[in-house]
This record gives structure tokens, sequence and C-alpha cells, in this order.
């Protein structure tokens, strides 16, 4: 069975950032922000962080035109995450949680998007 080297790459490097964005939304939290402003707040730092780490150590690719693109992605997964959040939060689930669970579907989505439309590989 082949692994494909690119997938598992992005999953190292996606570790990486899960974790950076992951403790971002948990510190705005504990600090008080409501978890839509958390979102977005994270979600920022994790663009510009991300968009280097995927774009140069996954897809070796040094193009920061394809910023506008990468941003869009993101847009699309902050506005998942803060429906996950919001459904969480109706629901009454931890928002911790929630956010953990919200990171490991955004991430999914975030490969697909990068791969074949962001970096196109």
């Amino acid at each position: 069975m082949k692994i494909d080297l690119l997938f598992v790459k992005f999953i190292l490097v996606g570790v990486l950032n899960t974790a950076f964005g992951y403790l971002a939304f948990a510190l705005l939290l504990f600090l008080g922000l409501h978890y839509s402003i958390a979102v977005v707040l994270s979600t920022i730092a994790g663009i510009l962080f991300n968009f280097k780490t995927i774009g140069v150590l996954v897809f070796k690719n040094h193009n920061n035109k394809l910023i506008f693109k990468f941003v869009a992605v993101y847009t699309l997964i902050c506005t998942i995450g803060i429906i996950i959040l919001r459904l969480a939060e109706l629901v009454h689930i931890n928002l911790y949680f929630a956010g953990l669970v919200s990171t490991v579907i955004c991430a999914l989505i975030s490969f697909i998007l990068n791969k074949n439309w962001v970096f196109k590989v």
C-alpha cells in the first residue's frame, strides 16, 4: 500500500497548525471572548501561520499571491467553525470540546481545498 507523501506532510504540518489554532482559540475563549470572536481572531492568526507552513513545507510553493485563495478557504473554514460551535452551544455541548471537533472537520475540508484549488498539486 502506497501512502501519499503529500498527505503525510499535510497531516504533520496540520498537527502543528491545528495545535496553534486550537490553542489560540482556547486562550481567547479562556480570556472571556465570545466564541465567534475567538474563532475569527484565532483564524486570522492561523491563516498567516498556516499559509507559510502549508505553502512552503507541504506544497513547496513560495507564491505569496496565493494568499487570496488561501484566505477564501479560511473564510469558509471560519464560517463552518462558527456554525459548529453555535450548534454545540444550542445543545449544551462544551465549547472546548466542540472547538476540537470543529478543528478536525475543518482540517479535512482545508486539505481538499488547498490541494485542489489553492496550490493545485
